[in-house]
Order: structure tokens, then C-alpha cells, then sequence
């Protein structure tokens, strides 16, 4: 499969003559963090199947489908689900999803995930504002020839998390019941969980937390220029830390027991950006 520019250009042409306008901020939903796709209002929902040379999610807890409606008195996007490379994807089919976003006009990603806590200074319920990832396995999304209207061959990660967007979270942070911290996130590629080792060596190579998601979206978001704010939900604590298994069920548990606090935490974002 050849991804052109027109490839992801018909998915984006589409949803726009859907929802009949550009969005102004784009969010992609993590596991268990779907009940925000009920925040929009006058909201238009889309099915991933529906859409032209997209992806459909298989993942728990995501439901698969394009949301468009205002938040906060903004225009907004929302993808209830999102892909992984556990699922079966390629590196480079994981380019699509925000490369379409981006010719929807949005002018903000914001990322979010549940992800396991390395740091034992944190807790589950806790927010990490990604300041930065490790990715030490597989290809990048960008790989294979470069599609140049939406950015150079080689390009820079130094500030691919946007630092103004970083500050806005942690100072709205203040407002909010939650406790935020702000961290590294260690790509991890799944299915399974890590081992207990390998969380030791992901703390000693500075790691603060661990998902199997995101990076690949903050990688293609970086190569088209966007501005890109990640969240990371601590819904357990990592391999290890604490003498008990991990399960799906408590990551969902955890996302639905802040679904609240955690709502308005992206409200209040959405608001000032």
C-alpha cells in the first residue's frame, strides 16, 4: 500500500464533508478513558469502518469511532479508540490517524493513555504530563519514503511535547483534585505486561512510566509540525512494585474511578489552549 498524500487526504476529505467544518483540537482517547466521547456537544459520531483507507480498532474498552462536536466552546475531534502495534499494524500504518487530523485542520493533539507507574512515587489515579518518551524497539511510523507536504525526512523530537502546552497542563493542574506529575513514558510493545526486570531496568534508564501507545501518534504528530500535549492516567503500578498481578480490569477500575476529575482536567485544557 503506497501512503500519498491523496491516501490520507480521501479519509480527511470525508470527514470533513461529515461534520461540515475543520476542528480546532484534536483528542485521542486511551483505554477506559472513552467516556469522554460524551462530552461534545451536538456531537456527529463516526465509525472507524466508515471512514476511507482507515484503521478499526480491536483494543478493550475502545470503541472505534470519530467523534466531532464543541467542547469548552471549541470545536473538537475525538477518537474513542485508538491502534496499536499489538493489534497487527505496521509501523507505518500507525501514521494515519494523525496524519487525517492534520488535514482536518486541527491546530492541538492532545494524547491521552492509561499507562503502568514506574515511578513509586506515584500512585494509581495519579496524571503524568509527558515531558518526553524512550522508544528503543521497532521501526518508526515515518519509515519508507517521505511524504513531504507534511514534513522533512529527518526531523527534530527535541520539543515534540510541546513545552507551552506542558506548562498550561501543570499549572491548570493547580485547579484540579488530581495529582499531576510530569515525566518520561517508555513505549512499550505489548501485548503482554513487562516483567519485573524489565521494569527495573526501565526505572534505571529513566523511565517514570509505561504504556503501549502514544509514541508512535507524538512521532507522526512531530513530523507534521503539530503542537502535541500528552496525559498519561496511572491506572497501575508496574511489574513488580507491589506483590500482585497485572489485569485489564483494574486499568479500566482505575480510568472510571477519575473519570470525573479527570473530564474536567481536559475541559479546562481545551478551554485555554
Amino acid at each position: 500500500m503506497k501512503y500519498t498524500y491523496e491516501f490520507y487526504k480521501e479519509a480527511a476529505d470525508f470527514l470533513l464533508e461529515r461534520f461540515g467544518g475543520a476542528p480546532e483540537v484534536g483528542i485521542v482517547l486511551g483505554s477506559g478513558l472513552g467516556h469522554f466521547a460524551g462530552e461534545p456537544e451536538d456531537a456527529v459520531t463516526v465509525p472507524y469502518g466508515e471512514i476511507p483507507n482507515f484503521l478499526v480498532s480491536t483494543a478493550v474498552g475502545h470503541a472505534g469511532e470519530m467523534v466531532f462536536g464543541t467542547v469548552a466552546g471549541r470545536r473538537v475531534v475525538c477518537m474513542s479508540g485508538r491502534f496499536h502495534y499489538y493489534e497487527g499494524y505496521d509501523f507505518e500504518e500507525l501514521s494515519i490517524p494523525v496524519r487525517v487530523l492534520k488535514l482536518l485542520g486541527i491546530r492541538a493533539l492532545i494524547l491521552t493513555n492509561a499507562a503502568g507507574a514506574v515511578n513509586t512515587a506515584y500512585k494509581p489515579g495519579d496524571i503524568m504530563v509527558i515531558a518526553d518518551h524512550i522508544k528503543l524497539m521497532g521501526a518508526s511510523p515515518m519509515r519508507g519514503p517521505n511524504v513531504d507536504a507534511f514534513g522533512p525526512r529527518f526531523f527534530d523530537m527535541g520539543s515534540a511535547y510541546t513545552p507551552a502546552l506542558r506548562a498550561l497542563a501543570l499549572e491548570l493542574a493547580k485547579g484540579s483534585s488530581l495529582t499531576v506529575h510530569e515525566g518520561v513514558y517508555w513505549f512499550s510493545p505489548g501485548p503482554q505486561y513487562e516483567t519485573p526486570a524489565e521494569i527495573r531496568a526501565i526505572r534505571a534508564l529513566g523511565g517514570d512510566a509505561v504504556g503501549m501507545s502514544t509514541v508512535t501518534e507524538a512521532l507522526t504528530a512531530a513530523h507534521c509540525g503539530l503542537p502535541l500535549l500528552a496525559l498519561s492516567v496511572m491506572t497501575n503500578m508496574a511489574a513488580g512494585v507491589l506483590p500482585k498481578p497485572l489485569t485489564s480490569e483494574e486499568v479500566i477500575e482505575t480510568a472510571n474511578a477519575i473519570e470525573g476529575p479527570f473530564t474536567a482536567y481536559v475541559k479546562d485544557i481545551i478551554a485555554h489552549i
